[in-house]
């Protein structure tokens, strides 16, 4: 077989691999801050369909075909959406691709592809991308001349500086005495934004848009929603006082969709999450000190952790718990035995009491270290 069809294959095969494909997100969100703080699944759509359209174009011998480059045009314009300038998405385009390039001369070397012909697929590769980056570069400049001249973007503009606390005219859709909702979500998708930018608004008084890469609003009301995304909402306050609620969203927000929730949330009810969320380090100490006997490396014991962890939440309710499990009640008491008597830690009751501090602190410690505990990955090792 001609080398050059070996390094073909070689590119075709390590394109299916799900490790280059999120190695190569990681290295496009490391270069650029901006791109690092959008939602990694957002990187990772267009990462994959600009992957896929560069190997067809590869396979085919040519140029890049319509689909790769209506793709570079919507990551162009998606950008510029969520107001990430043209250089910070270059930067993480091309770590990305130069990331990839390296991984693929490494294994090219490894198999014995001789050095002209690995030059040769990376110049092709290089044109290519010459080509999506043009693209690119076009949609992004011609979305932002869009929004320059269209009264949103400067609704927008003034949801920014709202909620960053700059100096902003009072918007006419907005009552400066009156009291808004911050809601703040993780979707960063333009279409998907719109769609539930419609939803927040039909409950009234709204601005809304995309803010530091996600659909960000104030709200008069609370809409009810079904089947959306994860939204943090605060309690009323007014335009002044939004700021710090608007960054405990975020925070609540990131503490939310590390636990895997959807839908609208109020900001109280995710303050203890918000708050552990930021702190691993004291949530790694705390189950070094109450899950001592457990090993995260045994199934059992992860089962006994996470009975725990849903006993608690559930407030040592016996059959709350197992209807969440779907488990018999006994299988509760017994799970819940065996993780006490393995680490000595009780749950509830009387052996929450004493000198150390209120049942309730005890309890939410309990809580805390479980939690940690759990999202430890498998084979680190350690026991606590």
């Amino acid at each position: 077989m001609a080398e050059v069809d070996v390094f073909l294959r070689l590119l075709f095969e390590r394109a299916a691999d799900p490790d280059l494909l999120e190695s190569t997100v990681r290295a496009s969100r490391s270069r650029s801050e901006l791109v690092a703080a959008l939602p990694e699944e957002e990187t990772r759509r267009h990462t994959r369909a600009l992957l896929r359209g560069a190997l067809a174009a590869l396979r085919d011998g040519g140029e890049p075909g319509e689909e790769v480059l209506a793709a570079a045009e919507r990551l162009g314009s998606d950008r510029a959406r969520q107001g990430v300038p043209v250089a910070a998405f270059l930067d993480g385009f091309q770590a990305g691709r130069a990331h990839l390039v390296g991984r693929l001369i490494e294994e090219g070397r490894r198999l014995g592809v001789s050095a002209d012909t690995l030059l040769d697929g990376v110049t092709r590769i290089d044109a290519i991308t010459t080509a999506l980056v043009h693209r690119m570069v076009h949609a992004h400049r011609v979305a932002e001349l869009e929004m320059a001249r269209t009264a949103r973007e400067s609704h927008v503009e003034t949801l920014r500086q709202l909620l960053h606390g700059e100096p902003a005219a009072a918007p006419p859709s907005l009552d400066p005495d009156g009291t808004y909702h911050c809601v703040v979500s993780d979707v960063s998708d333009p279409a998907v934004a719109s769609r539930l930018e419609g939803a927040l608004a039909a409950a009234g008084q709204a601005l809304c848009g995309l803010v530091d890469g996600r659909l960000a609003g104030l709200v008069a009301r609370l809409p009810a929603l079904e089947d959306v995304p994860l939204l943090v909402a605060s309690p009323p306050a007014r335009p002044a006082e939004i700021p710090p609620l608007y960054r405990l969203c975020r925070r609540a927000l990131r503490a939310g969709a590390a636990s895997g929730l959807t839908g609208l949330r109020r900001l109280t009810d995710l303050a203890l999450p918000a708050v552990t969320e930021d702190e691993p380090e004291l949530g790694r100490l705390l189950s070094a000190r109450f899950l001592d006997g457990l090993n995260p490396d045994d199934p059992f014991h992860r089962e006994l952790a996470e009975t725990a962890l849903a006993f608690l939440d559930h407030g040592g309710r016996v059959e709350a718990t197992a209807a969440a499990l779907h488990v018999h009640g006994n299988t509760v008491k017994y799970r819940v035995r065996r993780f006490q008597e393995l680490t000595g830690t009780a749950l509830t009751g009387t052996g929450l009491t004493g000198g150390e501090g209120s049942a309730v602190v005890l309890a939410a410690h309990r809580w805390w270290a479980l939690r940690d505990w759990i999202r430890r990955p498998r084979g680190d090792g350690m026991r606590t």
